[in-house]
């Protein structure tokens, strides 16, 4: 039987291509087009580092220790007029779409939700992810580390997993969807779609390890079963931010190497970068940057033990990233192992520059330091006394004083979150054998390029094409250019000649040689008189403002943010203080009454925190208790904030973490029955709580006034029956470990009460209806 002679009425056979008879002796066999790339495709690594500044690797000036990164550095191609986005999620979101971080609906981190397309904060169905393309071309494709292109309050178990990075063309992924994490103690990891609900990780347990050991696993796993499939691996670290963490043996190398502190490190690396060539040798070292707010002392101006305490903050950051050079390290030598080192693009990078997270004076605190909510109190205690020899370890969540981000973005001024030149340019390699530079070649390209110019140059250089559709329906067309004319001819002109950006309100534009850029106060006017001009082909460090000198370039470079402001979805433009504390209805749900049993699942941090935050609540347990039960009841939070109750030795117990000073206060006996456990915490002025115990409606523990907990403290979520990850009670944990309950606990209930008068959202909502009534 031929083809012409199969029944019109036959369904099913219309793409087979072989010919089907009968009988399977009539036919002949053929199976479909196995989606393979093309012979000697190469493997692709991107290293994706989190805060870290333009000086922190050798290649770039750094006297950190990067044996691995000096290595690709002198065979590969170094960026030293890289540019990237302020922050974090803007700069992810460009970087492995290709699109304006506006555009891709990134126009900040992935905390917020207000309802507006610029701030959609999750991949819509229309962009194309570069997994997605690479997976279509056959390639396998790994996700390891830090994702935070999906909103917060789309984390949780029941959330649509739409912009999980599954879902975004990974085969595989471990990490965790969050912005930071702790380095002993991670919170929620996820591997693939799973969360996974970890307990009693061992001692010398530390992220950065354990996720290289998932990515090598996973390139051993892929030759184990398939000996030719080229693989796309997106390794994001959560190193560089905070809170900072490294391994003893890490730090202890470091040791005494930051007491000469950030001046002199700054004029070293200053000086280094000139003898390697990255910045040209009449590039000036700025002044210490001494705008308020964001103002740095000299370092000989502080005492002794201040100076002795600020150094050791920056020997756990040089051991961070000493750590992920080792880690590189360790992923490149099973690539080599494999023999497929010399066809293996890798690229290093940095997501935004150095920070001043930590404030001028560091914090042990960091979920503390971190509240930026209107109305926070003046007294507000952003820190608490610190054991220098905690710093770094698993006790602690630090983060290093901003004299310390100031060196790490030498030579350049401000920091992470602005749009000068500390805040977005970074170091970059790329290295790919011995295929990119010629002989005399020095490796190093001045050119600008921009982050959206990442996925477009691996399309180049893997040999695919964008396919320019996803799931079927057009996807937006990208707005990055390929870096390959630049990384293979040393004089070849920028392919990325004008870029806009904008974080928090302030401005940035960039045009053949010249810069517009704003430090953009909250709650002031968006007027051109904010803007500043420098001619940063010969100004690179934005020293000079020439916006009285050259008014007519300034106007015509601040029409073209404005078009190009217009053509990206950067409005609105962030002027009312309340921008954030608005969420799409649909979230009040989160905030229901929620029954928990024995054995659910520990919470997400966003999650439980719309349970707690800004508000009075009341936490219901019923035990049937019996002589001998012990355990946690419920847990909410980590050593970096965070409350617990549990029976220790026939005692109820409540124990506050405030943000790193722990309360304990004794409940007393409890007698064996059925009883009706309450924690009660009641909103008062000022950001605090009055927290009570009770036992069957009877008081037996109080305190009387903590400070809140808010932002994003707990960091952990809650937990019933048992404190797993990050103890809110350490000494509780050294005893006990993760104390699970051995007694009859027959459920937990949150029941959230009325938000505080001073919740910006509520202020918000009050204003709202005050403004009404007058209309």
């Amino acid at each position: 039987m031929t083809d012409q002679e199969i029944p019109a009425y036959a369904r099913g056979y219309e793409r087979f291509p072989g010919r089907i008879g009968r009988t399977s002796s009539q036919s002949e066999r053929a199976w479909p087009r196995e989606r393979r790339a093309p012979e000697g495709a190469p493997n692709v690594i991107v290293v994706l580092i989190d805060d870290m500044g333009y000086s922190d690797i050798g290649p770039f000036g750094s006297e950190i220790e990067t044996p691995t990164l000096d290595r690709l550095a002198a065979q590969g191609v170094t960026l030293s007029n890289y540019h990237t986005t302020p922050v974090c999620s803007p700069a992810r979101a460009a970087m492995l779409t290709g699109l304006n971080p506006h555009r891709a609906g990134f126009g900040s981190v992935a905390n917020s939700d207000p309802g507006f397309p610029n701030l959609r904060l999750e991949l819509d169905d229309d962009v194309l992810a570069l997994p997605e393309i690479l997976r279509g071309q056959g390639y396998a494709t790994f996700g390891i580390g830090k994702w935070h292109l999906t909103r917060d309050a789309l984390m949780n178990d029941a959330a649509d997993k739409a912009t999980w990075p599954l879902q975004r063309g990974f085969d595989r992924y471990y990490g965790t969807l969050e912005g930071c994490n702790s380095f002993f103690h991670p919170n929620r990891l996820v591997r693939d779609n799973t969360p996974l609900d970890l307990e009693g990780l061992p001692s010398d347990y530390y992220l950065t390890d354990d996720l290289t050991d998932e990515a090598v696993g996973m390139i051993k796993g892929l030759r184990a079963n398939d000996s030719r499939k080229p693989f796309f691996l997106y390794f994001a670290h959560h190193a560089m931010h905070g809170p900072l963490g490294a391994k003893p043996a890490d730090i202890a190398k470091y040791r005494g190497r930051y007491d000469q502190g950030w001046d002199e490190i700054r004029k070293a690396r200053h000086a280094r970068q000139i003898e390697l060539g990255v910045i040209p040798a009449d590039t000036p070292l700025p002044p210490r940057n001494a705008e308020p707010g964001f103002d740095v002392p000299a370092w000989d101006s502080l005492d002794a033990e201040t100076r002795e305490l600020y150094a050791r903050y920056m020997e756990v950051y040089a051991a961070m990233v000493d750590s992920v050079d080792q880690s590189l390290g360790r992923i490149l030598a099973t690539v080599e192992a494999l023999g497929e080192l010399d066809n293996t693009i890798v690229l290093f990078t940095s997501d935004n520059g150095g920070t001043a997270e930590g404030g001028a004076e560091g914090t042990r605190s960091y979920f503390s330091r971190f509240v930026h909510i209107p109305g926070v109190p003046k007294d507000w205690e952003a820190d608490v006394a610190r054991d220098i020899d905690l710093i770094g370890g698993p006790r602690t969540m630090v983060h290093y004083p901003r004299g310390w981000g100031m060196a790490s973005n030498t030579p350049f001024r401000f920091y992470k979150g602005q749009t000068f030149a500390g805040g977005v340019r970074v170091p970059f390699v790329l290295s790919w054998g011995s295929r990119l530079r010629a002989a005399g070649d020095d490796g190093i390209r001045e050119q600008y390029q921009y982050v959206t110019d990442v996925l477009p140059t691996i399309l180049e250089l893997t040999g695919t094409e964008h396919p320019g559709v996803r799931h079927g329906k057009p996807a937006k067309s990208i707005d990055g250019f390929s870096i390959v004319p630049v990384l293979r001819e040393r004089e070849a002109a920028s392919t990325h000649p004008e870029q806009y950006a904008e974080f928090g309100g302030s401005r940035g534009f960039y045009r053949d040689g010249w810069k517009i850029v704003t430090l953009h106060a909250p709650g002031t006017p968006f007027d051109d008189a904010e803007w500043e001009l420098y001619e940063v082909a010969t100004d690179r460090n934005e020293l000079h403002n020439l916006a009285d000198k050259e008014p007519d370039r300034l106007r015509e470079l601040a029409a073209a943010w404005e078009r190009a402001a217009w053509e990206n979805t950067v409005f609105p433009l962030p002027d009312d203080r309340g921008l954030t504390a608005i969420r799409r209805p649909a979230e009040r749900e989160l905030e229901q009454a929620v029954t928990l049993l024995p054995g659910t699942p520990k919470l997400e941090r966003y999650r439980s925190s719309v349970l707690t935050s800004l508000r009075s609540f009341d936490v219901e347990a019923e035990v049937d208790y019996r002589a001998g039960d012990q355990g946690v009841i419920v847990s909410h939070g980590d050593q970096g904030g965070g409350y617990t109750l549990y029976i220790e030795e026939g005692r109820i117990f409540l124990g506050y973490n405030e943000y790193g000073r722990l309360h304990v206060v004794d409940g007393g006996v409890l007698a064996p029955g059925l009883h009706t456990l309450r924690l009660r915490a009641t909103a008062l002025p000022e950001f605090h709580w009055r927290i009570e115990v009770t036992i069957d409606d009877r008081p037996v523990a109080e305190l009387p006034e903590v400070w809140m907990l808010v932002g994003m403290a707990p960091f952990s979520g809650i937990d019933v029956g048992v404190n797993r990850g990050g103890p809110v009670h350490w000494e509780l944990s050294q005893r006990h470990g993760s104390f699970r309950y051995n007694g009859d606990l027959r459920f937990v209930r949150y029941l959230p009460g009325a938000r505080a008068d001073y919740d910006p959202a509520a202020v918000l909502e009050a204003e709202r209806e005050t403004a009404a009534a007058f209309d």
